[in-house]
């Protein structure tokens, strides 16, 4: 059983079938906002580091590793943080390192969006084995797409990656042969993208893409100019009063700890 009164209302109120947007009507920017703020100094210092690779692809790249390296993966559920924040604390959630390297492609002139994604709860599970109950039934997923090259790349296709284990997972991590990412111990999505192709939904989909997760998608709210607008729009995955308890506690614990048979803070 996965929990419903966690969630905020609007998340709660979603639904399957709910009309997307059209993606072609989504130009997505390279502006600050309140979440990607990018003319802060701590997403300026990444950018610059990034900006000395040949290609925006790699530059991203690169990016991405600046991120994973630097900012320990934690259970944090603030959506809405700002990347400076998280770049200082050196800790952040998947969606929070997402927003970092969405800021950094930003400082670098690469136009990103995100497509919004109500996915099944039971996904996470495997993370939460002792917790389930508390699991909310639908989490709230902004998935960073980059303009490279006249093209929309999700951040799923952002490394040349097509079949499982094609790099080395982190400590914990456990891949699960033929699906490309487990969704338990230190792995996160934000890490399994350098590793294994992921992606939502078949239409489209590379021959031999390693990691289908198009079966945990409840509805598909379509495009976004950013995370800010799908945020502002639907609401984050838990309401804020299980945001404000529950921050405290989970934004310091270390992505794979609640699966371990003792946990540290």
């Amino acid at each position: 059983m996965t929990s419903r009164l966690l969630m905020s209302y609007n998340v709660r109120t979603r639904r399957a079938g709910v009309p997307a947007r059209e993606p072609a009507d989504v130009v997505g920017s390279t502006r600050a906002t309140a979440i990607l703020d990018h003319d802060d100094p701590q997403v300026g210092a990444v950018a610059r580091r990034a900006l000395s690779e040949a290609t925006p692809r790699d530059a991203l790249r690169t990016a991405h590793r600046i991120i994973a390296r630097h900012v320990r993966p934690v259970y944090s559920v603030e959506d809405g943080r700002r990347v400076s924040r998280t770049l200082r604390l050196g800790r952040g959630s998947c969606s929070q390192r997402m927003a970092a390297l969405e800021a950094v492609a930003r400082a670098v002139r690469v136009r990103t969006r995100v497509r919004g994604l109500i996915v099944d709860g039971t996904f996470w599970y495997p993370r939460f084995p002792r917790l389930k109950p508390f699991v909310p039934e639908q989490v709230l997923l902004a998935w960073p797409e980059f303009r490279i090259s006249g093209e929309w790349v999700p951040i799923g296709e952002l490394f040349d990656t097509s079949t499982p284990d094609s790099a080395p997972a982190p400590d914990g991590a456990a891949p699960v042969s033929g699906h490309g990412f487990a969704n338990k111990g230190g792995e996160t999505l934000f890490d399994a993208v350098a590793r294994t192709g992921v992606r939502w939904d078949t239409c489209g989909a590379r021959q031999g893409t390693a990691c289908d997760l198009s079966a945990q998608v409840v509805a598909d709210l379509g495009h976004f100019d950013d995370r800010d607008e799908l945020f502002d729009r639907h609401g984050q995955t838990l309401c804020w009063t299980a945001r404000t308890l529950t921050e405290p506690v989970l934004g310091r614990w270390s992505a794979g700890a609640l699966q371990r048979p003792s946990t540290a803070a």
